[in-house]
Protein backbone atom coordinates (compact mmCIF):
# COMPACT_ATOMS: atom_id res chain seq x y z
CA UNK A 1 0.00 0.00 0.00
CA UNK A 2 1.22 3.45 -0.88
CA UNK A 3 2.31 5.91 1.64
CA UNK A 4 0.39 9.22 2.65
CA UNK A 5 2.91 10.93 3.66
CA UNK A 6 4.20 13.74 2.43
CA UNK A 7 7.89 13.64 1.88
CA UNK A 8 9.89 16.97 1.91
CA UNK A 9 13.80 18.04 1.31
CA UNK A 10 15.96 19.81 3.93
CA UNK A 11 17.86 22.56 2.23
CA UNK A 12 19.46 25.48 4.91
CA UNK A 13 16.85 24.29 7.73
CA UNK A 14 13.70 24.44 5.52
CA UNK A 15 11.73 21.46 5.10
CA UNK A 16 10.37 22.34 1.15
CA UNK A 17 8.92 19.81 -1.20
CA UNK A 18 10.48 21.40 -4.00
CA UNK A 19 9.27 22.97 -7.60
CA UNK A 20 9.52 19.08 -8.81
CA UNK A 21 8.76 15.72 -7.98
CA UNK A 22 9.72 12.57 -8.74
CA UNK A 23 7.68 8.59 -7.86
CA UNK A 24 9.15 6.44 -6.26
CA UNK A 25 8.52 2.49 -7.00
CA UNK A 26 7.69 -0.44 -4.47
CA UNK A 27 10.04 -2.67 -6.59
CA UNK A 28 8.21 -5.57 -4.95
CA UNK A 29 5.08 -4.86 -7.45
CA UNK A 30 6.44 -2.03 -9.61
CA UNK A 31 3.67 0.24 -7.95
CA UNK A 32 4.37 3.93 -7.06
CA UNK A 33 4.88 4.13 -2.90
CA UNK A 34 5.02 7.87 -3.00
CA UNK A 35 5.76 10.95 -5.00
CA UNK A 36 8.72 13.06 -3.04
CA UNK A 37 10.65 16.39 -4.65
CA UNK A 38 13.67 15.90 -6.91
CA UNK A 39 16.02 18.88 -6.46
CA UNK A 40 17.11 20.87 -9.33
CA UNK A 41 20.97 22.36 -9.56
CA UNK A 42 19.19 25.47 -8.25
CA UNK A 43 17.91 23.92 -5.31
CA UNK A 44 21.21 21.84 -5.15
CA UNK A 45 23.40 24.99 -5.17
CA UNK A 46 21.46 26.70 -2.22
CA UNK A 47 22.05 23.78 -0.43
CA UNK A 48 25.49 23.68 -1.01
CA UNK A 49 25.95 27.32 0.13
CA UNK A 50 23.81 26.92 3.30
CA UNK A 51 25.99 24.52 3.81
CA UNK A 52 29.13 26.55 3.16
CA UNK A 53 27.71 29.31 5.25
CA UNK A 54 26.80 27.09 8.49
CA UNK A 55 30.55 25.67 8.65
CA UNK A 56 32.79 28.07 10.84
CA UNK A 57 30.19 28.02 13.29
CA UNK A 58 29.37 24.69 13.52
CA UNK A 59 33.38 23.78 13.40
CA UNK A 60 33.49 25.92 16.48
CA UNK A 61 30.86 24.36 18.23
CA UNK A 62 32.39 22.39 21.11
CA UNK A 63 32.86 18.81 20.84
CA UNK A 64 30.42 17.72 23.49
CA UNK A 65 27.52 19.50 21.65
CA UNK A 66 28.52 18.09 18.82
CA UNK A 67 28.37 14.44 20.39
CA UNK A 68 24.84 15.06 22.02
CA UNK A 69 23.65 15.58 18.49
CA UNK A 70 24.54 12.28 17.52
CA UNK A 71 22.81 10.69 20.26
CA UNK A 72 20.05 12.54 19.72
CA UNK A 73 20.01 11.67 15.88
CA UNK A 74 20.35 7.63 17.01
CA UNK A 75 17.35 8.49 19.86
CA UNK A 76 14.98 9.76 17.17
CA UNK A 77 16.00 7.15 14.89
CA UNK A 78 14.78 4.63 17.55
CA UNK A 79 11.82 6.30 18.17
CA UNK A 80 10.41 6.20 15.05
CA UNK A 81 12.00 3.10 14.08
CA UNK A 82 9.03 1.32 12.75
CA UNK A 83 8.21 4.21 10.37
CA UNK A 84 11.60 3.98 8.85
CA UNK A 85 11.35 -0.09 8.59
CA UNK A 86 8.46 0.03 7.06
CA UNK A 87 9.40 2.97 4.75
CA UNK A 88 12.23 1.05 3.94
CA UNK A 89 10.87 -2.15 2.64
CA UNK A 90 8.56 -0.06 0.51
CA UNK A 91 11.22 1.68 -1.33
CA UNK A 92 14.09 -0.73 -1.03
CA UNK A 93 12.24 -4.41 -1.19
CA UNK A 94 13.74 -6.18 1.74
CA UNK A 95 12.16 -8.18 4.24
CA UNK A 96 11.01 -6.29 7.27
CA UNK A 97 14.05 -7.91 9.61
CA UNK A 98 16.44 -6.80 7.08
CA UNK A 99 15.27 -3.04 7.39
CA UNK A 100 14.95 -3.88 11.20
CA UNK A 101 18.60 -4.46 10.53
CA UNK A 102 19.33 -1.15 9.91
CA UNK A 103 17.28 0.94 12.67
CA UNK A 104 19.12 -1.20 14.86
CA UNK A 105 22.64 -0.13 13.12
CA UNK A 106 22.65 3.14 12.58
CA UNK A 107 21.75 3.95 15.61
CA UNK A 108 24.62 2.15 17.07
CA UNK A 109 26.69 3.26 14.77
CA UNK A 110 25.77 7.12 15.62
CA UNK A 111 26.75 6.38 19.62
CA UNK A 112 30.05 4.46 18.80
CA UNK A 113 31.06 7.87 17.09
CA UNK A 114 30.07 9.75 19.89
CA UNK A 115 32.49 8.34 22.13
CA UNK A 116 35.39 8.61 20.07
CA UNK A 117 38.52 10.33 21.09
CA UNK A 118 39.14 13.60 18.72
CA UNK A 119 41.92 14.82 21.41
CA UNK A 120 45.15 15.95 19.71
CA UNK A 121 48.05 13.74 19.83
CA UNK A 122 51.50 14.78 21.81
CA UNK A 123 54.51 14.05 19.38
CA UNK A 124 56.96 16.27 20.94
CA UNK A 125 56.99 17.89 24.35
CA UNK A 126 60.59 19.35 25.75
CA UNK A 127 62.63 22.03 26.59
CA UNK A 128 62.61 23.32 23.16
CA UNK A 129 58.98 22.50 21.79
CA UNK A 130 55.54 21.49 22.33
CA UNK A 131 54.45 19.64 18.91
CA UNK A 132 51.12 18.68 18.87
CA UNK A 133 48.88 16.73 15.55
CA UNK A 134 45.08 18.12 15.32
CA UNK A 135 42.78 16.70 13.41
CA UNK A 136 41.07 19.69 11.35
CA UNK A 137 37.07 19.79 9.61
CA UNK A 138 37.44 19.77 5.79
CA UNK A 139 34.66 22.06 5.61
CA UNK A 140 31.29 20.64 3.36
CA UNK A 141 30.90 17.51 2.95
CA UNK A 142 28.97 15.44 0.14
CA UNK A 143 27.74 12.19 1.06
CA UNK A 144 26.44 9.63 -1.83
CA UNK A 145 24.40 7.28 -0.26
CA UNK A 146 23.59 3.96 -2.80
CA UNK A 147 20.04 2.13 -2.51
CA UNK A 148 20.93 -1.30 -0.88
CA UNK A 149 21.24 0.00 2.70
CA UNK A 150 19.54 3.64 2.19
CA UNK A 151 19.38 4.53 6.34
CA UNK A 152 22.54 3.07 8.03
CA UNK A 153 24.86 4.27 4.80
CA UNK A 154 23.35 7.77 5.24
CA UNK A 155 24.10 7.62 9.28
CA UNK A 156 27.50 6.11 8.65
CA UNK A 157 28.65 9.16 6.42
CA UNK A 158 26.21 11.95 8.23
CA UNK A 159 28.10 10.99 11.80
CA UNK A 160 31.37 11.29 11.41
CA UNK A 161 31.29 14.41 8.87
CA UNK A 162 28.81 15.98 12.00
CA UNK A 163 31.32 15.11 15.02
CA UNK A 164 34.23 16.08 13.48
CA UNK A 165 32.94 19.99 12.55
CA UNK A 166 31.61 19.63 9.17
CA UNK A 167 28.42 20.30 7.63
CA UNK A 168 27.10 17.99 5.47
CA UNK A 169 24.81 17.12 2.11
CA UNK A 170 23.25 13.75 2.08
CA UNK A 171 22.43 12.79 -1.11
CA UNK A 172 19.79 9.38 -1.21
CA UNK A 173 20.18 7.31 -4.22
CA UNK A 174 17.22 8.27 -6.50
CA UNK A 175 15.46 4.71 -6.31
CA UNK A 176 15.24 4.92 -2.53
CA UNK A 177 14.88 8.53 -1.63
CA UNK A 178 12.05 7.86 1.17
CA UNK A 179 14.24 6.85 4.45
CA UNK A 180 16.60 9.19 4.31
CA UNK A 181 13.81 12.13 3.86
CA UNK A 182 11.93 11.01 6.94
CA UNK A 183 14.88 10.81 8.60
CA UNK A 184 15.77 14.50 8.14
CA UNK A 185 12.25 16.06 8.69
CA UNK A 186 12.66 13.84 11.97
CA UNK A 187 16.34 15.90 12.54
CA UNK A 188 16.10 19.16 11.07
CA UNK A 189 15.55 21.00 14.60
CA UNK A 190 18.48 19.33 16.23
CA UNK A 191 21.33 21.53 14.54
CA UNK A 192 21.66 24.60 13.29
CA UNK A 193 20.49 25.72 9.31
CA UNK A 194 22.62 24.66 6.54
CA UNK A 195 24.28 22.06 9.34
CA UNK A 196 22.49 19.02 7.50
CA UNK A 197 21.27 19.00 3.91
CA UNK A 198 19.21 16.25 2.39
CA UNK A 199 18.61 16.83 -1.51
CA UNK A 200 17.14 14.10 -3.40
CA UNK A 201 17.71 13.99 -7.20
CA UNK A 202 16.90 11.72 -10.13
CA UNK A 203 20.29 10.58 -10.63
CA UNK A 204 21.54 14.09 -12.30
CA UNK A 205 23.40 15.95 -9.44
CA UNK A 206 25.96 13.38 -8.57
CA UNK A 207 28.28 15.66 -10.98
CA UNK A 208 27.46 18.71 -9.95
CA UNK A 209 28.59 17.50 -6.09
CA UNK A 210 31.75 15.88 -7.74
CA UNK A 211 32.87 19.11 -9.18
CA UNK A 212 31.76 21.97 -7.46
CA UNK A 213 34.05 24.00 -5.89
CA UNK A 214 32.40 24.33 -2.68
CA UNK A 215 32.49 20.57 -1.72
CA UNK A 216 35.46 19.85 0.18
CA UNK A 217 34.96 16.19 0.47
CA UNK A 218 32.69 13.86 -1.39
CA UNK A 219 32.02 9.94 0.52
CA UNK A 220 30.69 7.71 -2.12
CA UNK A 221 28.79 4.59 -2.27
CA UNK A 222 28.40 2.66 -5.42
CA UNK A 223 29.45 0.64 -8.21
CA UNK A 224 33.28 0.80 -9.57
CA UNK A 225 32.11 2.49 -12.71
CA UNK A 226 30.17 5.13 -10.80
CA UNK A 227 33.49 5.95 -8.37
CA UNK A 228 35.60 6.40 -11.39
CA UNK A 229 33.50 9.15 -12.57
CA UNK A 230 33.54 10.69 -9.31
CA UNK A 231 36.78 10.57 -8.93
CA UNK A 232 37.40 12.22 -12.11
CA UNK A 233 35.04 15.21 -11.60
CA UNK A 234 36.76 15.61 -8.16
CA UNK A 235 40.60 16.23 -9.61
CA UNK A 236 40.13 19.66 -10.94
CA UNK A 237 39.13 20.52 -7.06
CA UNK A 238 41.43 17.93 -5.79
CA UNK A 239 38.87 17.03 -3.18
CA UNK A 240 39.10 14.84 -0.39
CA UNK A 241 37.85 11.45 -1.35
CA UNK A 242 36.09 8.38 0.60
CA UNK A 243 35.22 5.55 -2.35
CA UNK A 244 33.82 2.24 -1.01
CA UNK A 245 33.23 0.53 -4.68
CA UNK A 246 32.05 -2.61 -6.17
CA UNK A 247 33.65 -6.23 -4.96
CA UNK A 248 33.83 -9.66 -5.84
CA UNK A 249 34.02 -11.68 -3.01
CA UNK A 250 35.76 -14.95 -3.03
CA UNK A 251 34.79 -17.48 -0.10
CA UNK A 252 37.64 -20.21 -0.32
CA UNK A 253 35.75 -23.54 1.44
CA UNK A 254 38.85 -26.38 2.69
CA UNK A 255 37.56 -29.85 2.55
CA UNK A 256 37.64 -30.54 6.27
CA UNK A 257 34.47 -28.05 6.67
CA UNK A 258 31.19 -29.69 8.17
CA UNK A 259 28.71 -29.00 5.03
CA UNK A 260 25.62 -29.25 6.55
CA UNK A 261 26.22 -26.88 8.99
CA UNK A 262 28.36 -24.19 6.61
CA UNK A 263 26.02 -24.66 3.62
CA UNK A 264 23.39 -22.72 5.41
CA UNK A 265 26.42 -19.65 6.49
CA UNK A 266 27.88 -20.31 3.14
CA UNK A 267 23.88 -19.38 1.46
CA UNK A 268 22.68 -16.84 3.23
CA UNK A 269 26.31 -14.69 2.97
CA UNK A 270 25.85 -15.04 -0.29
CA UNK A 271 21.88 -14.20 -1.06
CA UNK A 272 21.60 -11.36 2.02
CA UNK A 273 19.46 -8.82 0.52
CA UNK A 274 18.83 -10.82 -2.45
CA UNK A 275 22.83 -10.85 -3.46
CA UNK A 276 22.28 -6.77 -3.39
CA UNK A 277 25.62 -6.42 -1.21
CA UNK A 278 28.75 -4.74 -2.10
CA UNK A 279 30.84 -7.45 0.11
CA UNK A 280 28.53 -10.78 0.04
CA UNK A 281 30.09 -13.98 -0.77
CA UNK A 282 29.73 -13.47 -4.74
CA UNK A 283 32.38 -16.63 -5.76
CA UNK A 284 32.76 -19.70 -3.71
CA UNK A 285 35.40 -21.65 -4.33
CA UNK A 286 34.26 -25.27 -3.05
CA UNK A 287 37.72 -28.32 -2.54
CA UNK A 288 36.61 -31.06 -4.96
CA UNK A 289 36.29 -33.75 -2.09
CA UNK A 290 33.46 -31.89 -0.82
CA UNK A 291 32.05 -30.39 -4.05
CA UNK A 292 29.41 -32.44 -5.27
CA UNK A 293 27.62 -32.38 -1.55
CA UNK A 294 27.91 -28.73 -0.96
CA UNK A 295 26.51 -28.25 -4.39
CA UNK A 296 23.75 -30.47 -3.38
CA UNK A 297 23.38 -28.66 -0.46
CA UNK A 298 23.41 -25.11 -1.48
CA UNK A 299 20.99 -26.17 -4.10
CA UNK A 300 18.71 -27.17 -1.80
CA UNK A 301 18.72 -24.40 0.20
CA UNK A 302 18.09 -22.15 -2.85
CA UNK A 303 15.14 -24.23 -4.03
CA UNK A 304 13.10 -24.05 -0.84
CA UNK A 305 14.40 -20.31 0.00
CA UNK A 306 10.90 -17.89 -0.31
CA UNK A 307 11.06 -15.30 -2.20
CA UNK A 308 8.23 -12.73 -2.32
CA UNK A 309 7.00 -8.83 -0.75
CA UNK A 310 9.02 -7.75 1.95
CA UNK A 311 6.10 -6.72 3.85
CA UNK A 312 5.30 -10.67 3.91
CA UNK A 313 6.74 -11.55 7.39
CA UNK A 314 6.96 -15.29 5.89
CA UNK A 315 9.68 -14.21 2.98
CA UNK A 316 13.11 -14.84 3.03
CA UNK A 317 14.16 -12.62 0.13
CA UNK A 318 12.53 -9.49 -1.56
CA UNK A 319 13.46 -8.51 -5.38
CA UNK A 320 16.04 -6.90 -6.61
CA UNK A 321 15.64 -3.22 -6.02
CA UNK A 322 15.06 -1.51 -9.27
CA UNK A 323 14.42 -2.67 -13.39
CA UNK A 324 17.71 -1.26 -14.33
CA UNK A 325 19.34 -3.44 -11.90
CA UNK A 326 16.73 -6.14 -12.97
CA UNK A 327 17.44 -6.15 -16.26
CA UNK A 328 21.46 -6.28 -15.67
CA UNK A 329 20.59 -9.78 -13.80
CA UNK A 330 18.86 -10.90 -16.55
CA UNK A 331 21.62 -10.62 -19.04
CA UNK A 332 23.54 -12.62 -16.68
CA UNK A 333 21.40 -15.50 -16.36
CA UNK A 334 20.86 -15.45 -19.97
CA UNK A 335 24.89 -15.55 -21.02
CA UNK A 336 25.18 -18.10 -17.82
CA UNK A 337 24.05 -21.82 -19.59
CA UNK A 338 27.29 -20.82 -22.40
CA UNK A 339 29.93 -21.42 -18.85
CA UNK A 340 28.05 -23.17 -16.56
CA UNK A 341 25.14 -25.61 -15.26
CA UNK A 342 22.57 -23.91 -13.61
CA UNK A 343 21.60 -26.06 -10.70
CA UNK A 344 18.97 -24.00 -8.78
CA UNK A 345 17.29 -20.76 -9.77
CA UNK A 346 17.32 -19.10 -13.17
CA UNK A 347 13.98 -17.60 -13.01
CA UNK A 348 12.61 -14.12 -13.36
CA UNK A 349 9.46 -12.98 -12.73
CA UNK A 350 7.03 -10.08 -11.66
CA UNK A 351 4.93 -7.49 -11.44
CA UNK A 352 7.92 -6.81 -8.97
CA UNK A 353 11.28 -7.28 -9.97
CA UNK A 354 12.36 -11.00 -8.64
CA UNK A 355 14.81 -13.02 -9.31
CA UNK A 356 15.23 -16.92 -7.46
CA UNK A 357 18.20 -17.55 -5.73
CA UNK A 358 20.39 -18.61 -8.66
CA UNK A 359 23.49 -21.32 -8.19
CA UNK A 360 25.88 -22.12 -10.96
CA UNK A 361 28.12 -25.13 -11.02
CA UNK A 362 31.11 -26.55 -13.36
CA UNK A 363 31.69 -22.89 -14.26
CA UNK A 364 35.30 -21.31 -14.06
CA UNK A 365 36.95 -17.94 -14.58
CA UNK A 366 37.65 -16.17 -17.85
CA UNK A 367 34.01 -14.70 -18.63
CA UNK A 368 31.63 -12.42 -17.35
CA UNK A 369 29.19 -14.56 -15.07
CA UNK A 370 32.31 -15.05 -12.59
CA UNK A 371 34.96 -11.92 -13.14
CA UNK A 372 32.14 -9.06 -13.25
CA UNK A 373 30.26 -8.24 -9.74
CA UNK A 374 26.74 -9.26 -9.82
CA UNK A 375 24.59 -6.87 -8.31
CA UNK A 376 21.95 -9.69 -7.35
CA UNK A 377 20.91 -13.17 -6.46
CA UNK A 378 23.38 -15.02 -9.01
CA UNK A 379 26.36 -16.92 -7.38
CA UNK A 380 29.13 -19.22 -8.97
CA UNK A 381 30.17 -22.40 -7.58
CA UNK A 382 34.03 -23.04 -8.80
CA UNK A 383 35.29 -26.17 -7.89
CA UNK A 384 39.76 -26.15 -6.69
CA UNK A 385 42.22 -29.09 -5.62
CA UNK A 386 44.77 -27.04 -4.68
CA UNK A 387 45.04 -24.18 -1.42
CA UNK A 388 47.32 -22.22 -3.32
CA UNK A 389 45.82 -22.46 -6.61
CA UNK A 390 42.48 -21.36 -4.94
CA UNK A 391 44.07 -18.51 -3.39
CA UNK A 392 45.31 -17.31 -6.85
CA UNK A 393 42.41 -17.37 -8.53
CA UNK A 394 40.56 -15.88 -5.89
CA UNK A 395 43.32 -12.85 -5.88
CA UNK A 396 42.91 -12.86 -10.05
CA UNK A 397 40.66 -9.68 -9.99
CA UNK A 398 40.11 -5.89 -9.92
CA UNK A 399 38.07 -6.45 -6.91
CA UNK A 400 39.42 -6.72 -3.27
CA UNK A 401 36.98 -5.62 -1.02
CA UNK A 402 36.27 -8.48 1.40
CA UNK A 403 37.10 -12.71 1.31
CA UNK A 404 36.86 -15.42 3.59
CA UNK A 405 38.47 -18.71 4.79
CA UNK A 406 35.98 -22.01 5.65
CA UNK A 407 37.52 -24.48 7.70
CA UNK A 408 37.60 -26.17 11.02
CA UNK A 409 41.33 -25.67 11.39
CA UNK A 410 41.24 -21.85 12.42
CA UNK A 411 45.34 -21.23 12.30
CA UNK A 412 45.28 -22.51 9.14
CA UNK A 413 42.43 -20.73 7.59
CA UNK A 414 44.08 -17.31 9.67
CA UNK A 415 47.13 -17.89 7.64
CA UNK A 416 45.76 -18.37 3.97
CA UNK A 417 43.29 -15.32 5.21
CA UNK A 418 45.88 -13.47 5.34
CA UNK A 419 47.20 -13.80 2.20
CA UNK A 420 43.99 -12.41 0.17
CA UNK A 421 43.95 -8.98 -1.71
CA UNK A 422 40.95 -7.44 0.55
CA UNK A 423 40.54 -4.56 2.61
CA UNK A 424 38.93 -7.72 4.83
CA UNK A 425 39.81 -10.81 5.39
CA UNK A 426 37.54 -13.21 7.41
CA UNK A 427 37.87 -16.73 8.66
CA UNK A 428 34.75 -18.54 9.15
CA UNK A 429 32.73 -15.83 8.81
CA UNK A 430 31.92 -13.33 5.81
CA UNK A 431 30.41 -9.77 6.06
CA UNK A 432 31.37 -9.43 9.61
CA UNK A 433 31.49 -5.25 10.30
CA UNK A 434 31.16 -3.63 13.46
CA UNK A 435 31.72 0.22 14.14
CA UNK A 436 35.03 -0.35 15.72
CA UNK A 437 36.90 -2.09 12.85
CA UNK A 438 37.37 -0.44 9.36
CA UNK A 439 36.34 -1.42 6.37
CA UNK A 440 37.59 -0.64 3.02
CA UNK A 441 38.93 -2.08 0.06
CA UNK A 442 41.96 -2.35 -1.72
CA UNK A 443 42.60 -2.34 -6.06
CA UNK A 444 39.54 -1.02 -7.64
CA UNK A 445 36.89 -1.75 -4.70
CA UNK A 446 37.26 1.51 -3.72
CA UNK A 447 39.54 4.36 -1.15
CA UNK A 448 39.94 4.92 2.19
CA UNK A 449 38.14 3.43 4.96
CA UNK A 450 34.72 3.87 7.01
CA UNK A 451 34.15 2.93 10.30
CA UNK A 452 36.59 2.92 13.30
CA UNK A 453 38.84 5.77 14.39
CA UNK A 454 40.37 5.26 10.56
CA UNK A 455 37.38 6.51 9.26
CA UNK A 456 36.38 8.73 11.19
CA UNK A 457 39.63 10.81 10.13
CA UNK A 458 38.81 10.62 6.32
CA UNK A 459 37.13 13.43 7.51
CA UNK A 460 39.47 15.52 8.88
CA UNK A 461 43.14 17.17 7.79
CA UNK A 462 46.42 16.81 9.61
CA UNK A 463 47.09 20.02 11.39
CA UNK A 464 50.23 19.96 13.21
CA UNK A 465 50.77 22.48 15.56
CA UNK A 466 54.32 23.30 17.35
CA UNK A 467 55.12 25.93 19.58
CA UNK A 468 58.37 27.33 20.75
CA UNK A 469 59.02 27.36 24.41
CA UNK A 470 61.50 30.11 24.52
CA UNK A 471 60.11 33.74 23.93
CA UNK A 472 61.30 35.58 20.96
Amino acid sequence: MPTSHAFHALIDGELTTGTRQMAVINPSNEEVVAYCPRATPEETERAIRAAREAWPAWRDTPLEQRRQVLLAIADRIEANAEELEHLITLEQGKPLAGSKVETFQAPAILRFLANADLSPRILQDDAQQRAELHRRPLGVVAAIVPWNFPLVMACYKLGPALLTGNTCLVKPSPTTPLATLRLGELIADLVPPGVINVVPDGGDIGPLLAEHPDIDKISFTGSTASGRAVMRSAADSLKRLTLELGGNDAAIVLDDVDVAAVAPQLFGLAFVNSGQVCMSIKRLYIHSAIYEPMCDALAELARSAKVGDGLDPTIQFGPVQNRRQFEAVKRTLELAPQYGRIIAGGRTYGPGYYVEPTLIRDIEEGNPVVDEEIFGPVRSLLRFDDVEDAVRRANCSPYGLGGSVWTRDVERGERIASRLETGSAWVNQHFAMAPHIPFGGHKQSGIGVEFSEAGLHEYTAIQSVVVAKSAQ
